[in-house]
């Protein structure tokens, strides 16, 4: 998983914790997740292109989810923002291709079976607990 995909995914669950009314601002989730805006602009380009985002113009202009963010699995985010995980199929049983796409398909399952809903609720749970200082 690359940067671009780990901004893309704190940026969704930005927009997911929100709530899904008015479009919010580049600007305003960037500064929201401490993310340059230019980073949060390019991901952005690529999730409405794959068509988990849409984008409205003007002064209440910005981006909302296209789909319920429980719908929106973390595997969609990094394949719409880095292309599919993996590679062609090993050739010729070569262990060391053989090892790789074994590893690219395990973080495939497991990025499958997280959704966009599911981290920001993480992220919810986390900002509630209490803090205890020595």
């Amino acid at each position: 998983m690359s940067d671009r995909s780990r901004v893309a995914v704190l940026a969704l669950a930005e927009l997911a914790r929100r709530g899904g009314g008015s479009p919010v601002p580049i600007l305003e989730v960037a500064g929201c997740r401490g993310i340059p805006a230019h980073q949060v602009e390019q991901v952005f380009t690529a999730l409405r292109r794959s068509g988990l985002l849409q984008s409205q113009r003007g002064v209440k202009g910005g981006y909302t989810l296209r789909r319920d963010p429980a719908e929106i699995t973390i595997l969609d985010v990094v394949e719409a923002v880095d292309g599919p995980i993996g590679g062609p199929e090993p050739a010729d049983g070569c262990p060391v291709a053989l090892i790789w796409a074994t590893g690219a398909e395990r973080l495939a399952e497991s990025f499958r079976e997280v959704t966009v809903a599911e981290v920001a609720a993480c992220e919810a749970r986390r900002a509630e607990a209490p803090m205890f200082h020595i």
